[in-house]
């Protein structure tokens, strides 16, 4: 027999680690591919341009043509790279050509940066030279890539052409044709973003310019969008004209208040003068975009109507005050309201043009004194209620698979949002399901566009959802429904059994509300919405109206002209007693 030796005995295997165990491999990505720029690799996804990705990873690609919000068109040839193909090195046009896995690219060889020399040789034959009077000047692109890409000097000699300048094609966009380069990036604007093909080349070769339609202005709501990203001073805008420098301007970034899409803007200043607002390429809002009437209305700041100190109403009218005066007259108001009628006989209305801290400040104040009528609406939203579903944000709605319009023209109303959901639509990530009374901006993109008679919405979504067709689009992905007011002299009661009847039938349906004014969810939000119904603004409107309020604050707001019943807010403006409104122009 063999002896075994019982010391040797073959080691358990380790038990796996219960984080190991739990750790899932995820699969790769099927869309991702590796490119090597400049002897760096770089992420990127199938089907993105080289330039895309290399700007995406701080490897920087001189271009005048290429906006990453618009579609590739090729026209300025700056963007040149070397790519390694199967015959060897080529330079291709890197605004044009999609990544593929493996792709070398070198952005900066000899024979790149003379092709780039040459192209920027051959703008400036014509551009004239005039960057010292240019409002461009220290923000435009071909200034400085002229001096970091181009040959120093050129060989032209001859005539530079020379047209009428500059040409308003609109009360705010001038058109200087001399410094145009053809980069087609305003009318690929007009066309692809706002849909308003209303700037566009004409003639051909030598005397190709851009031009408006003859007698036809360039009318669009979005106009102001071609001055900020046409990259020379080919665009200017008139209120900025010749105004200031871009080392002067002390800039800060906000929010427009203007309606409440709340897109993110940049106000500069200089000389404790507003001059210009510039959109913010925020993703999920405005994508840089703007609407000319957020883009331009700082003008009023400067206006000779606008209140610049406290006014006191006296035996000889409204009188100027000082601040100090103004607060204590305010507060002996307060005082007296309270005693003669008790906190049920002062109204707080608006708030919503103001910050969030604003409108929590003045709910605070209400809590404090016992204030029940508040409301930051004037009868022309929907019920803060609505603020209570689940809510959808922009970027949620511009990538839904169906869009349901139940509420104002956006165009009109809340424009960026228009060209928000108008890309959706385009694009074909989104169908949209309009209703409405009559056309809007957005029914030409619209899948299904219901018409019905004001005040028949439910009617009209009870007909909708028997469809079997859209029934079937509803339940075939994401759906955020955009509420809001189509015809203030409908009751918000109509929409919101519209609206109603949508969420039964779609039950994981998003709101994104569709509401007028500037921050009036942030206002509804931090305390100014209504206690119930019998205090909601036209429920104050009428108790001021019946004499029953002693004390009607107005924060921003002014019945006369925001209040669908004008009858009622005359008559609610004529019986208050007393009224402290709190505004930047007389209302």
């Amino acid at each position: 027999m063999t002896d075994v030796e019982t010391d040797d005995v073959a080691e358990e295997p380790e038990a796996p680690d219960e984080s190991e165990a739990a750790e899932v491999t995820e699969p790769p990505d099927p869309n991702a591919v590796v490119i090597n720029v400049n002897g760096n690799d770089v992420a990127a996804r199938k089907g993105e341009t080289v330039i895309a990705a290399a700007l995406r990873n701080d490897e920087y690609i001189p271009h005048f043509c290429y906006h990453p919000r618009m579609s590739p068109v090729g026209m300025c040839r700056q963007c040149m790279v070397e790519v390694e193909g199967p015959r060897g090195p080529m330079m291709v046009v890197s605004c044009m050509t999609p990544v593929a896995d493996g792709q070398v690219v070198r952005t900066a060889t000899d024979e790149v940066k003379r092709a780039q020399e040459g192209m920027l040789e051959l703008l400036l034959a014509n551009h004239p030279l005039d960057c010292p009077v240019c409002d461009k000047g220290g923000e435009c692109p071909l200034q400085d890539q002229a001096f970091s890409h181009g040959p120093g000097e050129s060989r032209y000699v001859e005539q530079k052409r020379h047209y009428e300048k500059p040409i308003p094609i609109s009360d705010l966009v001038y058109l200087d044709r001399e410094r145009c380069i053809l980069c087609d990036r305003c009318t690929r604007f007009a066309d692809e973003v706002a849909g308003d093909k209303l700037i566009h080349f004409i003639s051909r070769g030598n005397n190709t310019q851009v031009m408006t339609f003859p007698d036809e202005p360039f009318v669009s709501y979005f106009s102001g969008n071609t001055v900020q990203i046409c990259p020379v001073g080919a665009l200017t805008a008139r209120p900025y004209r010749f105004k200031a420098r871009p080392w002067d301007l002390s800039q800060r970034e906000s929010t427009c208040t203007t309606c409440s899409v709340g897109c993110r803007t940049v106000i500069q200043s200089s000389r404790d003068e507003l001059l210009r607002y510039q959109g913010v390429d925020s993703d999920p809002v405005n994508w840089g975009w703007l609407c000319d009437r957020g883009r331009f209305n700082f003008e009023a700041t400067n206006s000779d109507h606008r209140l610049g100190a406290p006014m006191i109403k006296t035996e000889a009218g409204l009188v100027e005050t000082t601040w100090s005066g103004a607060l204590d007259t305010a507060a002996g108001l307060i005082n007296q309201a309270l005693t003669d009628g008790g906190p049920e006989s002062i109204a707080l209305l608006g708030g919503a043009r103001g910050s969030n801290e604003d409108a929590f400040a003045w709910a605070q104040l209400a809590d404090a004194i016992g204030i029940r009528h508040r409301d930051a609406q004037l009868g022309d939203g929907l019920p803060a209620e609505l603020l209570g579903l689940e809510r959808a944000t922009i970027d949620e709605a511009a990538n839904a698979a169906t869009i349901v319009l139940l509420g104002p023209d956006l165009k009109e109303e809340l424009p960026v949002l228009y060209l928000r959901l108008r890309d959706a639509a385009e694009k074909g990530r989104s169908r949209i399901v309009e209703f409405s009374a009559t056309e809007s901006g957005l029914s030409p993109y619209a899948w299904k566009s219901i018409r019905h008679e004001p005040g028949t919405q439910l009617k009209a979504v009870a007909s909708a959802l028997a469809d079997s067709e859209i029934a079937e689009q509803l339940a075939s992905g994401d759906v955020v429904i955009v509420a809001g007011r189509a015809n203030l002299a409908d009751s918000a009661d109509v929409t919101v059994a519209a609206l109603q009847a949508l969420l039964d039938e779609v039950p994981g349906a998003k709101v994104l509300p569709a509401l007028r004014r500037g921050n009036i969810v942030g206002a509804l939000s931090v305390g100014l919405a209504p206690a119930d119904a019998d205090h909601d603004g036209l429920a104050t409107l009428q108790a001021a109206a019946d004499g029953k309020i002693e004390l009607l604050i107005l924060l921003g707001a002014d019945p006369l002209n925001d209040c669908p019943d004008a009858d009622l807010a005359r008559r609610a403006v004529a019986g208050a007693r007393r009224i402290v409104a709190i505004d930047t122009f007389p209302s």
